[in-house]
């Protein structure tokens, strides 16, 4: 299982516009992607719901996991995407 920590760099942390960019790069991913704060339960990455009730705020550290083949680079993409400030025009 491939495993990537990232830091939220949005300056509102990840909240709805950040979010949802955040799953859309997820549901193009070829494999299944969790994510959770460090040392807290994996949620689907996938669902707004989920992405939401983790509270994530600037400058805090989450982690992505994700088994299968394409894991690696797919982790490697949404880590860049979580350390881009996504409210940024």
């Amino acid at each position: 299982m491939a495993e990537r920590t990232a830091t939220i760099a949005s300056r509102a942390g990840l909240h709805a516009r950040p979010a949802t960019l955040f799953i859309e790069a997820v549901n193009k991913q070829p494999v299944k992607v969790t994510i959770g704060l460090v040392d807290g339960p994996g949620m689907d990455a996938s669902s707004i719901l989920s992405i939401m009730a983790l509270g994530a705020g600037p400058g805090a550290v989450v982690t992505l996991r994700a088994e299968g083949e394409g894991a690696n680079a797919a982790l490697d993409e949404l880590v860049a995407l979580l350390e881009t400030d996504l409210d940024a025009e």
